[in-house]
């Protein structure tokens, strides 16, 4: 179910976009070699429950964390815990604050130490991609076109995008509609109207796109290659896209 939000509730968005933002560059002021995971998810508690907010994660369908800490071929959902950071690792991190009843959702894949220029590339493919996803989030455009410009920016680069997780609506609930795909038509899917507000977040794979989904949610590449992953929390306006979680 689409669920349009109103300027007052979008401000409130903002804010909680706010905190996940702040939270995620914190976090990733720690990534270096040595630092295990768990340090991560305790950081991240703590500075989400400063700021007033709660951790949107932490028992959403069971999930024991705060943040997602998904290294190398994790592509989304890995759990924090004993595992150490590595020289030439990348991780991705998920964030999601809940402030006054909102959500506000965000994600960024980081080198840890020095890394190669492969994955280097990734993590900059990625990132563009989901820059691209964003300038079509305007009004009159349809969210298949926010998938064919992430996925043919993907594909030009020699990688590929994951097909069976996607970005979605977001508001008062982790999870609404629309679902936004990472590949699609123009002209395809749901409308884009004022007061959508919807999580853009391309997983991008170097090799295959297939992936294999584990028991405690872990998601990683059928081929055992890396992936990078980047979110934002966009409201669609008269004005153009709002990026909420870069305010």
């Amino acid at each position: 179910m689409i669920i349009l939000k109103t300027d007052e509730e979008i401000a409130i968005m903002a804010k909680a976009g706010r905190i996940a933002r702040e939270c995620l560059l914190r976090i990733g002021e720690m990534i270096k070699p040595g630092v295990r995971t768990v340090e991560l998810d305790r950081a991240a508690e703590d500075f989400i429950r400063s700021r007033g907010a709660l951790p949107t994660f932490k028992g959403l369908y069971g999930f024991p964390a705060t943040v997602c800490t998904s290294k190398n071929e994790v592509v989304v959902h890995g759990t924090p815990g004993d595992e150490i950071l590595e020289e030439g690792d990348i991780i991705a991190i998920d964030v999601g604050a809940t402030y006054q009843g909102f959500v506000g959702d965000t994600a960024a894949t980081i080198p840890v130490g020095e890394v190669s220029p492969d994955a280097l590339k990734l993590i900059d493919v990625t990132r563009e991609a989901l820059e691209r996803g964003i300038r079509q989030a305007v009004l009159g455009n349809h969210v298949g076109d926010i998938g064919h410009a992430i996925e043919t920016y993907v594909k030009a680069h020699g990688f590929s995008v994951v097909k069976d997780y996607a970005g979605h609506g977001v508001g008062r609930s982790m999870h609404e509609g629309p679902s936004v795909p990472n590949y699609g038509k123009p002209g395809r899917g749901p409308m884009l109207r004022k007061g959508m507000v919807i999580a853009i977040e391309p997983m991008v794979n170097a090799g295959g796109s297939d992936v294999i989904t584990f028991p405690d949610m872990r998601v990683v590449t059928r081929d055992g290659s890396w992936s990078a992953h980047f979110e934002h929390t966009v409201a669609i306006t008269e004005k153009g896209p709002v990026c909420l979680t870069m305010v």
